[in-house]
């Protein structure tokens, strides 16, 4: 009896060990992996951040593990704020109801500043200038650039800038289909389902530089837009969007962007275009977006 009376004690205090180690665990898909970046907050308050998770380059989870340019942003804004992050997937046409529903403290995903958006959301920045262009096969020799798109099936992502200017521009010409996430647009084209994917040049770089795409497809080269990157925020906190905006400013000045730059987007061999690194602009103005 007595040897039982201590095996119960025995199993019981194991027992609250194990407990208590698996409430102090780190949460599944918090922000802490960041591929090689930043590692993160600096312990402060927890908070939710949207990223992109399908966008090699700029945002890309694999396994437990985030990486890309936007991850590097995303994980210096909270060091600076002293926030402790935990990614959560934005798809470009749930970013607004993520902010105005509270999901998410803020959103570093390939965001661009529009007046449209700015109805509902405000934004920190731009912190990237990109342009819109096109992905196509390697062997394709009949897309040179958007005018060459007549008759053209082409994949774009639900509630992107991209699907919106392509139709404004060219609705008339081609056949747009929209799926929500880019992988879907890749795999469209690699089975010749569509004919080419337009977005940023960032993300279509870093499709084209992916090992199981090398060889395959490529990036056409013909921009034909301007996307001014800006961080996602919930509408009409300024003390919020100051203290990100002086993030971004820290982050460019040090030299961080340049790094981040160079480690995310240069193995594809993407350079950055015609007034990058920007100077964001100041809360509450229009941060000079057109697309």
């Amino acid at each position: 009896m007595k040897l039982g009376r201590i095996s119960a004690a025995t199993v019981a205090a194991l027992a609250a060990v194990g407990l208590a180690a698996c409430g102090s665990g780190t949460p599944a898909g918090s922000g802490a992996g960041g591929g090689g970046g930043a590692t993160g907050g600096g312990g402060g308050e927890a908070v939710k951040v949207g990223i992109k998770f399908d966008q090699p380059g700029m945002g890309l989870k694999e396994g437990s593990t985030y990486s890309g340019f936007d991850v590097d942003l995303a994980n210096y804004i909270a060091k600076e704020l002293n926030y402790t992050p935990s990614f959560v997937e934005a798809v470009s046409s749930q970013r607004e109801t993520l902010l105005k529903s509270g999901q998410v403290k803020y959103i570093v995903g390939t965001y661009s500043i529009t007046d449209a958006r700015k109805k509902d959301v405000d934004f920190a920045g731009p912190y990237f200038i990109a342009g819109q262009d096109l992905l196509i096969r390697a062997d394709d020799t009949s897309i040179t650039g958007p005018q060459s798109l007549k008759g053209k099936k082409l994949c774009s992502v639900k509630g992107s800038t991209s699907a919106a200017n392509v139709q404004k521009q060219y609705g008339a010409e081609i056949q747009l289909q929209e799926y929500n996430t880019y992988t879907l647009c890749v795999d469209a084209l690699k089975a010749k389902s569509v004919d080419a994917l337009t977005t940023d040049n960032t993300i279509l770089a870093g499709y084209a530089a992916q090992a199981a795409n090398k060889g395959q497809l490529k990036v056409v080269g013909q921009t034909f837009s301007t996307e001014n990157y800006g961080v996602g925020l919930p509408k009409g906190d300024t003390a919020l969007c100051q203290k990100v905006t002086d993030a971004i400013k820290k982050w460019i000045s040090s030299g961080e962007w340049q790094k981040a730059v160079e480690k995310n987007l240069g193995p594809s061999g993407f350079k950055p275009g015609a007034g990058n690194p920007p100077t964001p602009a100041a809360c509450g103005s229009s941060g000079g977006a057109t697309g």
